[in-house]
């Protein structure tokens, strides 16, 4: 194997012009694609062969309106001084119960005073809304109208909490991989003690997660993926990424410190650290794609979709990474920061790089 990748690191050197069009068009037709053909993602969990999903399976089949698997709310009305059962404050809360019916998206909500949901106090009642779509398919407008129904018991002075999976909203994409792209940027400056040496990793990186995900929108047009798989092929994107880019510019750095010429360096830097990445991805693909044996509909696709993040890295790391090496040259080893004096990992005793001597 390390003869057939040294020879594709030294191509991908040699045609660097026409490896990195390739990737560019491969990218802006995933890009096309996603655009186009994606569809919404499902938070529908099923666990086929279980005793509660033939029990969900059944209600939906025997009673469609009951909304096993629906999103519901819960309403909590409270007050601190006279009981709610009385005057003006039972009208306001029968008000709203019925405003909340009227809701979009909304099947039913219960009446506290009618099914024996207020406290034995009477400052206390409590009301049960079903959805007639699941959690995720709630949408902005049903929410907001489900907020704006508890204005009525609000001017009479009651106090009005929700809960419940319907007034969750959707997931957002938080800023944790963010902060994990500057925290590894800085630890590959000060790795590499080089501006230039530092971004490859990073960019290749990037450019495996936008092609990874890509993909998995597009697949939202033709399956069901669930919401958190584009997140997870996104954190193990990055992660191998700049984990496997890192292995091969280290590699090539101390083949051009040996006095290597640049495609001779990026031939042997992809046919040994080359080596170690294409097992390591391998291994990681394997696990991934293995979680598909559970059964289990949406491990199945958080699974195949990580997998084939990582399979892209892989194909980026050992293809298009030779070939910016190609445009660098030696400046791979220049762009110094001052003060830092980084090592070469490889080289004897651990001395400078060429760049260094």
């Amino acid at each position: 194997m390390a003869t057939y990748l040294y020879r594709l690191g030294r191509t991908a050197y040699r045609r660097r012009r026409l490896v990195v069009a390739l990737w560019v068009v491969v990218l802006a037709l995933i890009g096309a694609g996603a655009a186009t053909l994606s569809g919404p993602t499902s938070d529908t969990f099923s666990i086929p062969g279980t005793e509660s999903q033939k029990a969900v399976d059944l209600l939906r089949e025997r009673m469609p309106g009951a909304g096993a698997d629906a999103a519901t709310a819960r309403v909590v009305f409270t007050v601190t001084d006279s009981p709610l059962t009385e005057g003006a404050r039972r009208q306001a809360v029968t008000d709203t119960v019925q405003r909340i019916t009227r809701a979009p998206q909304v099947a039913q909500a219960s009446d506290p005073f009618l099914r024996d949901g207020v406290s034995r106090d009477g400052r206390t009642a409590y009301t049960q809304v079903a959805y007639k779509v699941q959690p995720g398919e709630v949408t902005d407008e049903a929410r907001d109208s489900l907020f704006a129904a508890a204005t009525t018991a609000r001017d009479a002075g009651i106090g009005v909490e929700f809960g419940g999976t319907a007034v969750e909203g959707a997931p957002e994409q938080s800023a944790t991989e963010v902060i994990g792209l500057a925290v590894a940027a800085v630890v590959l400056v000060i790795t590499f003690g080089s501006l230039v040496a530092a971004g490859f990793p990073l960019l290749t990186a990037l450019l495996s997660v936008m092609i990874g995900i890509g993909c998995v929108q597009i697949a939202t047009g033709f399956i069901d993926i669930g919401s958190s798989t584009p997140t997870l092929a996104l954190m193990l994107g990055l992660a191998v990424g700049v984990d496997y880019a890192l292995f091969i510019t280290s590699r090539y750095r101390h083949e051009l410190s040996l006095g290597s010429d640049g495609e001779q360096a990026a031939g042997r830097a992809v046919g040994t650290a080359g080596s170690a990445v294409v097992f390591a991805g391998l291994t990681v693909i394997i696990a991934l794609a293995a979680l598909s044996v559970v059964g289990i509909p949406f491990l199945t696709s958080m699974g195949l979709a990580a997998a084939g993040t990582v399979a892209v890295a892989v194909l980026v790391a050992l293809t298009l990474l030779p070939a910016l090496f190609g445009f660098a040259g030696r400046r791979l080893t220049g762009g110094r920061i001052p003060g830092l004096r980084a090592r070469d990992p490889e080289g004897d005793g651990g001395g400078p790089t060429a760049g260094q001597r």
